[in-house]
């Protein structure tokens, strides 16, 4: 039913653009030349763009259900949809679809004066990084249902968190919106640190990804300050402005901007001095290393630099920072991985490496950097994923990753050891693998580059070679170690760990060597992917004569390079144990990860101190600090200000003097009474003479939604105090009592008098003046108040209801702790055991001696009331109601039911589980914010209509009716969660208190008994023996006369 609402009566855009400024619906379609010509593929392509993303994230929620009905076996069935993606985007590439600027765009603008918006721009950059984001996402999903055995349970949320990686990753990729990119890369921060610590219960992943998410969220928030300080100087809040733009180096600020962006890249993809965070990462299942630590995750950085290079490397700061640090890491990862004894840690200080090494070139910002720095990700990603699987392998079958252990490998697994020897190789730079033809295209890149003259150019150069040379050795090491017979372990013979391995199955070979055909083919044949990668070269830089990638380029000086590399790394392997004696036990520049261990340990000190400081557990401290803030600064500025024409109308007829003496009175009252519970009351009569207030200026729905708000707060306080003693056991100090009176007044006066100034300097008109109108204009209603929350701020309104949920959870779980809150659903069932008012039993003594008027009280009022809930709820948007005036009748009715017969009876009122309700609720609501979207209109947009039916005439139904729908399920979920917690559960403890008393009392009577029958025996015993040896010294004396 909505969508045919949004199709038949939705508001049109420019119209909500000029009221509001703040929704508009912007055009979508194919960007760059040739649009033209292709008009006719706009609607298909933009179709399969969102058809893609939305099927990736239904994959998302479906993967949980298909693992736990399946097994492993579900991850082939979803890695169907990111290898349908790739298939979709190679289509595309080999069609041309990104030549000349071309690219699949899709826009709506959710807020354009904030520059916040739903832009999707896949150009041929964010598509070639689709390739291996889609392609080897499938794959490790297909890797995963052999690497797999745990149970079902774990692997669905690991399943889920997967495959939403890659879809994060994919939005990542395809936004054009810079605070777009953000969030989806804030997304795949949080998903790498549930993937990391999918063995939650060992210490060490718990670290591993607490440390993952510290360090790259801190890097996200500088990024975050960094895309706002640049759009503000610049005006660019995209990627297709960023690259329009052409004074860079003349901008204020923009060094400052770059910085705070690229700590953001450079810490994501594992950069010095972020770099220790990827090895200690290693802590994750191995199909998590494979994907998100040498695919995916550490990509996004690099993907940030080459989309930003040719843009920004005019500015002198650009070069120095990142290529500095690209070197240095490539440096730094190499020789620390010539260090390591797991192989998984080899080949993660090996991916420190690499990265620095693709970074450091892609920042350069030419074209033939580019695509050197291009064809060496794609080299990375294929070769390093497949090493990734070889070891997951290995571990998997023989139970260590350890150098030590492992001897006889490659005579037991050949197959396995040919896969890892052309991956490795192809890392090592060796012909004829793509790793080879990228490494040469940097060298010779390097040494052509014209944007670095002189002695840069010569530094990098030397460094590459260095680097690719530890490259080569710890390719070496890691071949040697996991695959040759060490004679010092067991001798020719395999090791223990080898000798016992079980077999390897195709779900654990499979993914690998299709990674290793694809770097022999590309290796050999690399001219697609040239062409690959020129639809986007083409269309950044200008389309002049250029090298591509080829195998053999001749005998020159970047072939003669790749030998002396290649030779210098088997020396280096060979003399490995002259090459220990150089490394020390504790690193020469110091240990990273001991650092981020101490900033942390000092942050918590300080945190601890702060808190010790400022927060001594003292309310009225606390209080007396707060209200002395509120007052003494507002009044300040007040008095720097010159604002002097202060008008103010202090009552408008009799009545309302009246309700103003009675909340004096009766908040005066609430201040001096010692009983708890008459506290409550005398609080809730201010409540209820504020809704007289609103009444009297009009508002019916203010007054209506105060009253029943002012009622349940009233119930639940007496719920919490019922458990606690009626009068208050403390007696303030006079002296304190005028203190904290004094205080009040002024906080009272101060709030008052810049009420009174804020009315007062209003220089234009409210915007109230036109909320009557545009309610029935975009809304489609008269109740302007319902309107507002449902329309025209329905986006705060989503954000409340949101925050509310949260508050029900931290509610319920302060008051269940440790134990589940869950409550099983069921379909309600009619019981009938004998004549009787409420639906619960009569088994207790209470409800035994439970009065027959409040039954039937209840029994009468609540079918009304349910009734009278849901003619708010109905009649809401053109009459005062709405759905939180609904729900919260409909709540006060559950609290009667509870009131009248206990938690058995609000079990048998509404037999279903209170999480569920508020999340069916918030679905709800979120369905009327997002549908309008798949109809090209922006989120929000109200429809419109009215259907006959029959004996009742035409009825008014608005698509917003669906959002307040979620409001009243969570009003009404809420209460079920507060009273199931604060009520049943508080009621459950009590009746265990007593009950573990009745039975200590029955176990101290039963052991007392006990005692005394046993004392009685041992009387009795005495008596007995003392008898006994009574007569026996009768009858000794008997004898003897």
């Amino acid at each position: 039913m909505l969508l045919a609402l949004c199709r038949r009566g939705v508001l049109n855009g420019a119209r909500l653009v000029n009221v509001l400024a703040s929704r508009q619906l912007c055009a979508r379609g194919i960007r760059g030349s040739g649009v033209e010509e292709r008009d006719t593929t706009i609607r298909s392509v933009v179709t399969n763009v969102l058809l893609l993303l939305g099927a990736l994230i239904a994959a998302t929620v479906a993967a949980p259900l298909l693992i736990m009905r399946m097994g492993r076996p579900a991850f082939g069935i979803l890695a169907l949809v990111p290898a349908a993606g790739f298939v979709w985007t190679l289509a595309h590439f080999l069609r041309g679809t990104f030549k000349d600027g071309g690219g699949v765009d899709y826009t709506v603008a959710w807020m354009p004066s904030a520059n916040l918006s739903f832009d999707l721009h896949l150009d041929g950059l964010g598509a070639l990084f689709s390739l291996i984001i889609l392609g080897m996402g499938a794959l490790v999903l297909v890797y995963c249902w052999g690497y797999f055995d745990g149970t079902r349970r774990r692997l669905a949320m690991f399943a889920a968190q997967m495959v939403g990686f890659a879809t994060a990753m994919f939005g990542l990729v395809a936004a054009d919106s810079f605070l777009l990119m953000y969030v989806f890369w804030e997304i795949t921060s949080v998903l790498s640190y549930l993937l990391v610590s999918y063995y939650a219960e060992r210490a060490s992943s718990r670290r591993a990804a607490q440390q993952a998410l510290m360090v790259t969220a801190l890097g996200g928030l500088s990024m975050l300050m960094g895309i706002v300080l640049l759009g503000r100087q610049t005006g660019a809040w995209t990627f297709s402005d960023i690259a329009a733009y052409q004074h860079f180096a003349q901008t204020p600020f923009v060094t400052v901007a770059i910085v705070l962006i690229l700590a953001g890249a450079l810490t994501k993809s594992a950069i010095a001095p972020a770099h220790f965070w990827l090895p200690g990462a290693m802590a994750a299942p191995t199909p998590v290393s494979a994907y998100l630590h040498s695919a995916a995750m550490v990509k996004a950085g690099i993907y940030l630099v080459a989309r930003l290079a040719p843009s920004m490397y005019e500015v002198a700061t650009w070069h120095v920072v990142v290529i500095s640090l690209g070197v240095f890491t490539m440096l730094l990862g190499g020789w620390m991985a010539l260090k390591q004894r797991d192989l998984k840690l080899v080949l993660a200080y090996g991916t420190v490496s690499q990265l620095g090494f693709i970074t450091s070139i892609a920042a350069v910002g030419s074209r033939e950097a580019m695509q050197a720095g291009l064809a060496l990700t794609f080299a990375h990603s294929l070769f390093k994923a497949a090493l990734f699987m070889v070891v997951g392998t290995i571990d998997h079958c023989s139970g260590t990753r350890d150098i030590t252990k492992l001897s006889g490998l490659g005579r037991k697994e050949p197959f396995l050891f040919g896969i890892a020897i052309i991956s490795g190789f192809s890392m090592a730079g060796v012909p004829p693998l793509f790793g080879f033809v990228a490494k040469e295209a940097v060298l010779e890149a390097t040494m052509h580059e014209e944007l670095l003259v002189g002695m840069p150019r010569n530094m990098m150069l030397v460094a590459y070679v260095i680097g690719s040379i530890l490259t080569m050795a710890y390719t070496l090491r890691f071949l040697w170690g996991a695959f040759a017979t060490k004679k010092e372990i067991n001798g020719a013979e395999p090791a223990e760990a080898v000798a016992k391995m079980h077999p390897v199955t195709m779900g654990l070979w499979l993914s690998p060597a299709v990674l290793t055909a694809l770097t022999v083919a590309l290796g050999v044949f690399p001219k697609p992917l040239s062409a690959a990668f020129d639809q986007h070269l083409n269309s950044t830089f200008d389309p002049k004569p250029h090298s591509e990638l080829a195998l053999w380029h001749g005998f020159n000086v970047a072939l003669g390079l790749s030998a002396l590399i290649i030779v210098a790394g088997i020396i280096l392997h060979w003399q490995r144990q002259v090459l220990e004696k150089w490394q020390f036990s504790y690193p020469a520049l110091g240990n990273a990860d001991d650092a981020y261990d101490s900033v942390i340990a000092h942050l918590r000190k300080l945190s601890l101190h702060t808190t010790a400081t400022t927060q001594r557990g003292s309310l009225q401290l606390n209080l007396t600090v707060i209200f002395a803030t509120l007052m003494l600064l507002p009044l300040a500025m007040l008095i720097k200000g010159d604002l002097t024409d202060i008008r103010m109308i202090v009552a408008e007829n009799p009545w309302q003097v009246v309700a103003a003496f009675i909340i004096m009175v009766a908040a005066v009252a609430a201040t001096v009474t010692d009983n708890r519970l008459s506290a409550v009351i005398i609080v809730g009569v201010t409540g209820y003479t504020l809704s007289f207030i609103f009444a009297l200026h009009g508002a019916p729905d203010l007054a209506l939604t105060q009253l029943l708000t002012e009622t349940i707060v009233m119930v639940l306080f007496m719920l919490v105090l019922r458990r606690m003693p009626a009068s208050t056991e403390w007696k303030q100090d006079p002296k304190m009592g005028r203190l904290r009176a004094w205080l009040s007044v002024g906080t009272g006066l101060t709030v008052t008098v810049v009420a009174m100034f804020a009315i007062n300097a209003r220089q234009s008109k409210p915007i109230s003046e036109f909320m009557p109108d545009l309610a029935k204009e975009i809304g489609h209603g008269a109740n302007t108040v319902n309107v507002l929350l449902v329309d025209l701020r329905a986006w705060d309104t989503f954000g409340e209801i949101t925050v509310i949920i949260i508050a029900a959870l931290g509610v319920a779980s302060l008051i269940y702790r440790t134990q589940s809150f869950a409550r099983a659903s069921r379909r309600p069932t009619l019981q009938v055991t004998g004549r009787r008012w409420l639906a619960a039993g009569v088994e207790s003594e209470q409800a035994l001696n439970r009065s027959l008027m409040i039954d039937v009280s209840t029994r009468v009022l609540f079918p009304s009331m349910v009734a009278i809930s849901f003619y708010f709820f109905f009649a809401g948007h053109n009459a005062p109601g709405g759905g939180f005036a609904g729900g919260l009748v409909a709540a006060l009715a559950l609290i009667l039911r509870y009131l009248a017969g206990g938690r058995a009876e609000l079990d048998e009122t509404l037999p279903i589980d209170a999480g569920r309700t508020m999340g069916t609720g918030l679905f709800l609501s979120a369905v009327a914010v997002v549908a309008p979207m798949f109809f090209g209109h922006p989120p929000l947009t109200s429809g419109y209509t009215s259907p006959e039916i029959p004996l009742i005439g035409k009825v008014s139904l608005p698509s917003a009716l669906v959002f307040d729908a979620g409001v009243y399920l969570i009003v009404v979920g809420l209460t079920l969660y507060i009273l199931n917690s604060l009520g049943a559960k508080l009621d459950e403890e009590e009746e265990m208190r007593k009950q573990r008393a009745r039975d200590r009392a029955r176990s101290l009577a039963r052991q007392q008994r006990q005692r005394t029958a046993k004392q009685k025996a041992q009387r009795a015993q005495r008596k007995e023996k003392k008898q006994a040896a009574t007569a026996s010294t009768a009858a000794t004396t008997g004898k003897e006369k």
